[in-house]
């Protein structure tokens, strides 16, 4: 059985990057209203997950849709051509 590869047009990172850079906030002020709702993120983890070299945690996602005020559909909507 030959394996399929999905093409992913997704790219999260590339999301929460666009979404935090329109709401002028920076990646340390992100990083620390996540800490404080108790997300473990560091800035380093953050840089990653926007460059997409890091996946994701299901906490981490949810903690950043609540801090950036957005939905799972902004954060999950598909790479725009």
């Amino acid at each position: 059985m030959r394996e399929q590869k999905i093409k992913q047009d997704i790219s999260i990172g590339a999301n929460i990057r666009r979404i935090r850079m329109e709401q002028e906030i920076g990646q340390t002020e992100l990083v620390r209203r996540l800490q404080l709702d108790g997300v473990e993120m560091t800035r380093e983890t953050l840089v990653k997950i926007e460059r997409g070299a890091q996946h994701i945690q299901a906490s981490q996602l949810r903690g950043i849709r609540d801090a950036l005020g957005t939905s799972y559909d902004e954060l999950l909507a598909q790479v725009r051509p």
